[in-house]
């Protein structure tokens, strides 16, 4: 299953993020608010409990969160969502996998792993910002699941199809939220239009 957001400020931010003239600074502020948008999207269904409340006027109730969660950026480009990621939710901990693509088979290299294995049910959310041929982040859902995640969620920023097809061929337990889904990759598996690559944007290393 996946979801492309529609909302017309998540439009006009992925659309300034396209821009070859948004320097790295620019790039990214676009990079956590659209970050902020597909948090907020995907995590409706939260688990809550309710809980007692007194406001300077009376007594209620409210909801707290109750999900344990895990954030797991994909090295290194998911860095760059990161912080927009622990702002909307400040109590989760954070793990970290990297991969690096193989140039010449664009299949991922992974070279790290950093995350806690998982406790019960807890949810844990890959950010990268590109999803290109699939590759890292089914290898990325494969690791966790090794670790006993059974509840994953992939939030990014753009999209090819091919790599939404192979997540949903191969993961289809896995929830893919996006800012937008591109046309197709081209012969060097770049996206296309895309915005060239996220990692080198979000760091000002082009």
């Amino acid at each position: 299953m996946h979801t492309v957001l529609t909302h017309p400020l998540v439009k006009h931010r992925v659309t300034l993020m396209r821009d070859i003239n948004t320097k790295p600074k620019q790039f990214r502020e676009l990079v956590n608010e659209i970050t902020e948008f597909l948090a907020i999207e995907s995590l409706k269904d939260l688990r809550t409990i309710e809980i007692p409340v007194t406001t300077p006027v009376a007594k209620t109730t409210g909801v707290k969160i109750e999900d344990s969660i895990v954030i797991v950026p994909i090295l290194r480009a998911g860095m760059g969502m990161l912080d927009a990621m622990l702002h909307v939710l400040p109590y989760a901990k954070v793990g970290v996998l990297g991969m690096q693509r193989n140039e010449a088979t664009a299949e991922p290299v992974p070279y790290y792993a950093k995350v806690p294995p998982a406790k019960s049910d807890e949810l844990a959310i890959v950010i990268d910002p590109m999803l290109a041929t699939g590759g890292s982040a089914c290898d990325a859902f494969a690791q966790l699941k090794k670790l006993g995640y059974r509840r994953i969620v992939f939030l990014n920023l753009i999209a090819a199809p091919e790599g939404i097809a192979k997540i949903e061929n191969e993961h289809p337990d896995v929830p893919v939220f996006t800012a937008a889904k591109d046309e197709r990759l081209n012969s060097h598996f770049y996206i296309v239009p895309g915005l060239g690559d996220a990692g080198d944007r979000i760091f000002g290393t082009l």
